[in-house]
């Protein structure tokens, strides 16, 4: 997700100074050279550099899925820039106890995806993130519906280019936080999940990442993409979604 998906949440916070921006090889933020991966660590060091950059710090983030896995890794990099991460529903797998599943079918959705082209692998994608309960063995090679069901193509155009699938899925869902040193920072750690998304595989590692921290996750409204108002065509529950994340940040 670009700058652009946080567009209603920022609306929802005039009296604050509100940055948003377009992580590594994404959207305005091209790759240079021949990098086509980019990992938690990578993406933490560029939120270093715009804290710095900005000379406002510490910072207060909110920082969902894939951010906010990228927000741990800040945090266990650069404690001292940051006051308070909220980081709702991050998809760390390795937190959670059917990990060897989980993630086989993280993988299998990569290797799909090299192997057909993206719309099989996003049927896939798609399907692993709704789904509810740990995951079985085998899970890739089940039946499923066709790419055409979900409004795509099959058609393989030769692309292996996705954002999603093929820069940043396995470095993110693959990321093995270093509670030890996040339990030790100076940063106030929130670890948000969605009232929606209960038994889903971002909301399971959302609750994870708080038991490792010996915190207990807080709830915001909706769903995993909560605060959403339109954005890509998606809905959430904007209004409620910002006013508990203003409450989470006001608390001390």
């Amino acid at each position: 997700m670009d700058a652009s998906g946080f567009a209603t949440l920022a609306s929802h916070f005039p009296d604050r100074k509100v940055v948003t921006y377009d992580p590594r090889g994404i959207t305005r933020s091209t790759f240079t050279g021949d990098q086509r991966t980019a990992t938690p660590e990578q993406h933490a060091d560029d939120l270093s550099r715009l804290i710095d950059t900005l000379g406002d710090g510490p910072v207060d983030v909110f920082a969902s899925s894939g951010g906010a896995v990228n927000g741990l890794a800040l945090v266990t990099a650069h404690p001292k820039q940051v006051r308070t991460l909220v980081a709702h529903e991050p998809p760390a797998l390795t937190t959670l106890p059917d990990r060897e599943n989980a993630l086989a079918a993280v993988q299998g959705i990569y290797d799909l995806y090299q192997k057909s082209g993206s719309g099989p692998a996003m049927v896939k994608f798609i399907l692993s993130t709704s789904f509810k309960g740990e995951f079985p063995a085998g899970w890739i090679d089940q039946p499923g519906p066709s790419p055409e069901e979900f409004g795509m193509s099959s058609e393989d155009d030769g692309s292996r280019d996705d954002i999603l699938i093929g820069q940043n899925l396995i470095p993110c869902t693959h990321y093995e936080p270093d509670f030890d040193k996040l339990r030790s920072a100076s940063t106030r750690i929130v670890v948000g999940v969605g009232e929606e998304s209960q038994g889903e595989l971002a909301h399971r590692a959302g609750e994870a990442v708080a038991a490792r921290l010996g915190l207990e996750p807080v709830t915001f409204p909706s769903h995993h993409g909560g605060f959403l108002g339109g954005e890509f065509g998606q809905m959430g529950d904007p209004d409620n979604f910002a006013a508990k994340l203003r409450e989470v940040l006001d608390a001390k």
